[in-house]
C-alpha cells in the first residue's frame, strides 16, 4: 500500500513500472525535489544584441545607398565609385554582424567564429581604406583641378579600388587559413580569435591610414583656403564672407576627421595594449563604437550630396523636387 502510494506521488502510470522503468521514476521523482536545478539554458549576451541591433541598422542604411549608385547609371564618377565601395563595405559589415549574432546563438563551432570574424575584418578594413581613398580622391579633385575629370583619374580609381579590396580580402582570410589563436589560447587578442599579433597589424595600419588622412585634409583645408581667397579677390567679396565660406569648409573636414577618430580610436588603443585576460565588457565597449562610424558614414559621404539625394527622390517618389534640382552645391561640401 505504501508502495503505490509512492508510486502515484510520481505522478506515473502503473503499467510504465511494471515495464521495467524503475530508474526512470526515481529521476521523474528527484526532478521534484527542491534540491534539484536544472541545467542551464543559453543565454545570450545583451552586448551581442545591441551589436546585432547596430548591424541590421547599417545594413539597412547602406544598403540604400548601393541600390542608388547601382540603379543610376549617371552615378559612375570616380567619386560615386568610391562612395559606392564605401557603403558596400559597411554593407557587409553590418551583415558580418547580423550572421555572428546569428551563429553565436544556434550555431556555435569554431569553424563559424573564423568565417565571421574573417567577414567583419575583411569588410571594415574595407571600409577604412575606402575612406582614405574618398580623401585621396577629394585631394586629387582640388589639387588637380584642371586635369581631374581625365580618364587617367577613372584608371587610377579603379586600380584603388582592386587595391583596397584585394588587401582588405587578405586581411580578412588570415585567421581563416591558420593565422589564429585556435591552438594556443595564450596567443590570443580581445577579439578571439584573432592573435594579438593580427590585431597589433590591424591597429597599426589604422594610425598609418589616419595619419595619412590627417595629412591630406590638413592640406585640403590650405587649397580651400586659398581658392576661396582667390574667389573672394575676383568677385570682390567681403572679408566677412570670405570668413564664411573657409569656417564652413574648414569645419566639415573637421567634422569628418573627428567622427572617424572618436569612433575608431578608442577599440584601436584598447586592442594594441589588451589581450584576452582583459574582460571582455570593455571590447563591447570600445568595439560598439566603431560600429557606429559605419552609421554615420553614409549620412557624411552620401546623403548630403545632392545627386544622391536626387535618386534617393526617384527611387521613393519618381521625381525630384524643384527645390532640390534647383539649389546650388554648398561651398562646406569638400
Amino acid at each position: 500500500m505504501n508502495e503505490d502510494l509512492k508510486v502515484n506521488v510520481s505522478g506515473l502510470p502503473r503499467d510504465y513500472l511494471d515495464a521495467g522503468a524503475a530508474g526512470n521514476v526515481s529521476a521523474a521523482v528527484s526532478s521534484q525535489v527542491p534540491g534539484v536545478e536544472p541545467e542551464p539554458e543559453l543565454v545570450v549576451n545583451p552586448w551581442d544584441i545591441v551589436l546585432c541591433t547596430s548591424g541590421t541598422l547599417i545594413s539597412c542604411e547602406n544598403a540604400i545607398v548601393v541600390l542608388i549608385i547601382f540603379h543610376n547609371p549617371g552615378l559612375r564618377a570616380p567619386m560615386f565609385l568610391l562612395i559606392g565601395s564605401l557603403a558596400l563595405a559597411d554593407l557587409l559589415a553590418g551583415i558580418g554582424l547580423i550572421v555572428h549574432f546569428l551563429f553565436a546563438c544556434l550555431l556555435q563551432s569554431e569553424a563559424t567564429k573564423l568565417v565571421t570574424v574573417g567577414l567583419i575584418v575583411a569588410s571594415f578594413s574595407a571600409s577604412v581604406c575606402s575612406l582614405l581613398a574618398i580623401t585621396v580622391d577629394r585631394y586629387l579633385s582640388l589639387y588637380y583641378a584642371l586635369t581631374y575629370h581625365s580618364e587617367r583619374t577613372v584608371t587610377f580609381t579603379y586600380v584603388m579600388l582592386i587595391t583596397l579590396w584585394g588587401t582588405s580580402v587578405c586581411l580578412g582570410l588570415l585567421p581563416v587559413l591558420g593565422w589564429n589563436c585556435l591552438q594556443d589560447e595564450s596567443t590570443c587578442s580581445v577579439v578571439r580569435p584573432l592573435t594579438k599579433n593580427n590585431a597589433a597589424i590591424l591597429s597599426i595600419s589604422f594610425f598609418f591610414m589616419f595619419a595619412l588622412m590627417l595629412q591630406l585634409y590638413i592640406q585640403i583645408c590650405k587649397i580651400v583656403m586659398r581658392h576661396a581667397h582667390q574667389i573672394a579677390l575676383q568677385h570682390h567679396f567681403l572679408a566677412t564672407s570670405h570668413y564664411v565660406t573657409t569656417r564652413k569648409g574648414v569645419s566639415t573636414l573637421a567634422i569628418i576627421l573627428g567622427t572617424f577618430a572618436a569612433c575608431w580610436m578608442p577599440f584601436t588603443l584598447y586592442s594594441l595594449i589588451a589581450d584576452y585576460t582583459y574582460p571582455s565588457i570593455y571590447t563591447y565597449a570600445t568595439l560598439l563604437p566603431a560600429t557606429y562610424n559605419s552609421i554615420i558614414n553614409p549620412v557624411i559621404y552620401a546623403f548630403r550630396n545632392q545627386e544622391i539625394q536626387k535618386g534617393l527622390c526617384l527611387i521613393c517618389c519618381g521625381c525630384i523636387p524643384s527645390s532640390l534640382s534647383q539649389r546650388a552645391p554648398s561651398p562646406s561640401d569638400v
